[in-house]
């Protein structure tokens, strides 16, 4: 019999600054994030750390006092990593390291461990990896200080590599086997691809955890993975779906997260093949989140760092049945009425209105409104299908409703 263990959580603290950049709402925010991400990595956020400043200490990142605040809590509280919202610069990294005397992790290195825990498959894996090589080798500097007291003198002196030379070597060997691995595995999968015929296809799309996989695993009757954590789904999925009798493939991507770093966007520009190729789009968001605004900014953004901003796209707001707006008080002259306070009805009237029916309200999770969901992107996969095929538009009539379950 397998022997049950209890995983037992890494404590952690977090550490953010304000800046002209990034107000004190907006630090809370990325660090309810930053939360997230160490839950879902495996760790319990025991403290946040904020400091106010004009910009980052290109020594320590935060200021001399802080930072003694910091270690005299990890002290205290036998605190094993710190954990920074922001891309630490190696000579940052080293110097924060002597000085809390435990693990140092920034954004990056966290949604990397989350990515090296989540990866599935070997293009995955491979993906990750990749990310993680060339995020480690401007830092392989501060793993040799064992070194350091090493003496020049007779018998020392002469040509060789020294070990961080090496490693650097070892390292760059590496990243370069895994974007050859890489390149050959886009060659198969550009002929599985290719080996799909000529089917519409259609890509999901979003912010991480806004239920991409629980709105697949709606439309498609499939087991894809979701769970309520943060990048839930790496490996890229692909199904046959057929609404009424039009069958198309749906594919579950990788989601997108705010100050996603470069290496990663690089390493996974590939994964996201399936949506460049993809003929529409369907943008899920999570309309319960009082941050979706900036949640779709930052996907529109990667989406045109991959040349796809322009694709036929539906903007699905997913999880209505989770949406409150905050309670507003009409009496009260001193405060003033924001977008917190709107209903979804008002919601509606907003900049959703121009979008006009390429804008959905459902709940994947709950199957409300699905019926609308599917007829809109029937209708849409029908014009295309029609467009490729033009004497087949006899094989699909509208919408029935009574058909569907």
């Amino acid at each position: 019999m397998i022997e049950k263990k209890d995983i037992e959580l890494e404590r952690a603290v977090l550490i953010g600054i304000i800046t002209k950049n990034q107000d004190e709402d907006k630090s809370k925010e990325y660090l309810d994030e930053l939360e997230f991400l160490t839950y879902t990595a495996g760790g319990e956020v025991l403290k946040r750390f904020t400091q106010k400043m004009d910009m980052p200490n290109p020594k320590t990142f935060i200021g001399t006092g802080k930072m003694q605040e910091v270690q005299a809590f990890i002290e205290e509280h036998d605190i094993g990593t710190a954990i920074f919202d922001d891309e630490l610069s190696p000579a940052q990294e080293r110097n924060i390291s002597k000085i809390l005397n435990c693990k140092v992790l920034d954004r990056t290195n966290l949604i990397l461990d989350i990515f090296a825990q989540r990866a599935q498959t070997s293009y995955a894996r491979t993906q990750v990896e990749l990310a993680q090589c060339e995020y480690l080798l401007p830092r392989l500097k501060g793993m040799w200080t064992h070194l350091e007291r090493q003496k020049g003198g007779i018998g020392m002196r002469g040509p060789g590599e020294t070990e961080i030379e090496t490693d650097r070597r070892i390292v760059r060997d590496k990243i370069a086997l895994l974007k050859a691995k890489i390149k050959t595995i886009d060659k198969q999968m550009a002929v599985q691809r290719g080996n799909r015929g000529k089917m519409v296809r259609v890509a999901l799309v979003g912010y991480t955890n806004v239920g991409k996989s629980t709105l697949m695993n709606t439309i498609s009757k499939s087991e894809v993975f979701a769970e309520n954590k943060l990048f839930a789904t790496l490996d890229t999925t692909v199904r046959k779906v057929v609404i009424q009798n039009l069958p198309f493939l749906l594919t579950d991507t990788v989601g997108f997260i705010r100050k996603l770093p470069t290496q990663l966007v690089e390493s996974f520009k590939s994964t996201l093949d399936e949506v460049r190729e993809a003929d529409l789009l369907l943008h899920v968001v999570d309309i319960s989140h009082p941050n979706f605004e900036e949640h779709i900014e930052s996907v529109n953004k990667i989406l045109g760092e991959i040349d796809s901003a322009d694709k036929p796209t539906i903007m699905v707001f997913n999880k209505i049945d989770a949406y409150e707006a905050e309670p507003y008080d009409d009496t009260d002259l001193m405060t003033e009425r924001t977008k917190a306070n709107y209903s979804l009805q008002e919601w509606k009237k907003t900049w959703m209105n121009r979008i006009g029916n390429n804008a959905l309200f459902i709940s994947a999770l709950n199957k409300q409104n699905l019926e609308d969901f599917k007829k809109r992107v029937y209708d849409e996969v029908r014009e295309i299908h029609v467009t490729r095929f033009p004497y087949n538009h006899f094989l699909y009539p509208d919408y029935n409703y009574e058909e569907e379950e």
